[in-house]
């Protein structure tokens, strides 16, 4: 009898103890996947973003992601034509941009309302002026910050993201912008 109640309570032991690290793996959702309209993607894109220290959901991380922009809205440009060359128009004037960044996230462990803090480099695939806003130096690269309002879930799941993401042109122009995410956090 003695050996059965040992043997119960060493089963007991071992299958809480496991039951607990799934709990711990669950809470931390560190990884997003989002698109985001605005901010450093300039007018759209889909980006990635993790934490340097596996399953956190705060600290020290990174972004990278793949935007778009396309030339005949920012120009005020519309063509009538037949619809795929249409299309394939627009695809030849668009300009991908490539948002690099680091960011912090503060934020209490056991809650789902967190705040980021970020700075990088956005990467033109063509020279350009962001905007076409008067200035008179195009480039490569803009530099970005980031003012951002996050709710991730503690398990997976659907992700927000919303702030000021000001853009700093090639010329040291200063423009001030705003930024939304939507995206599944795991």
């Amino acid at each position: 009898m003695k050996y059965l109640v040992s043997f119960i309570a060493v089963v007991m032991l071992l299958t809480n103890n496991g039951h607990s690290l799934t709990a711990q793996e669950k809470i931390a959702a560190g990884k997003l996947i989002y698109g985001e309209i605005g901010g450093p993607g300039v007018v759209m894109s889909a980006n990635f973003d993790s934490r340097f220290i596996l399953n956190t959901r705060t600290g020290l991380g990174y972004r990278v992601g793949l935007g778009v922009i396309n030339y005949s809205v920012i120009e005020g440009e519309t063509d009538n034509d037949n619809f795929f060359q249409e299309i394939f128009k627009q695809f030849s004037k668009a300009n991908y941009t490539l948002p690099i960044g680091l960011n912090y996230v503060f934020g209490r462990a056991n809650t789902s309302s967190l705040f980021e803090i970020g700075a990088g480099i956005t990467c033109l695939m063509r020279k350009m002026s962001l905007y076409n806003w008067g200035v008179e130096k195009p480039g490569y690269f803009l530099g970005h910050l980031a003012f951002m309002y996050r709710i991730t879930p503690l398990n997976n799941g659907f992700s927000f993201r919303g702030g000021f993401t000001p853009m700093i042109g090639t010329g040291g122009n200063f423009f001030p912008m705003g930024a939304v995410s939507f995206g599944y956090a795991f």
